[in-house]
């Protein structure tokens, strides 16, 4: 299953951008957005449960948006105040099963993931 993920670029701090992910042919129960900067681990962003609820990590909590748009079947991750730390490269993942919230951080019960897309903050 492709996960087509798209929005990434160039912003200065304090900038804003909105990412998308787009599955094909397929609704997921559980999606998630992750990133992983230049020499680190891949690390949780936001999650959503179709459905229920929200998830985010603290670094980006009242800052970044998760939501879905059922009509197109696609999830977005609106990111605001963006900070130099917020570079990476982000990533899209999926999963069908309705995960439990402490597994929503883990990027091991995710077994769908798009082809991620750069984000740059510049100060």
């Amino acid at each position: 299953v492709q996960l087509q993920a798209s929005g990434g670029g160039l912003v200065q701090a304090g900038g804003s951008l909105r990412l998308s992910c787009a599955p094909s042919g397929r609704t997921f129960a559980t999606m998630a957005w992750f990133r992983q900067a230049p020499g680190k681990e891949r690390e949780f962003v936001a999650a959503i449960r179709r459905g229920r609820d929200t998830r985010y990590s603290d670094s980006v909590k009242g800052r970044f948006t998760m939501s879905i748009d059922n009509a197109k079947n696609t999830a977005h991750l609106q990111m605001s105040s963006l900070k130099p730390e917020d570079t990476a490269v982000y990533y899209c993942a999926a999963t069908s099963d309705r995960l439990i919230v402490s597994s929503l951080y883990s990027k091991e019960y995710y077994d769908s993931w798009g082809q991620g897309t750069l984000v740059t903050v510049s100060s």
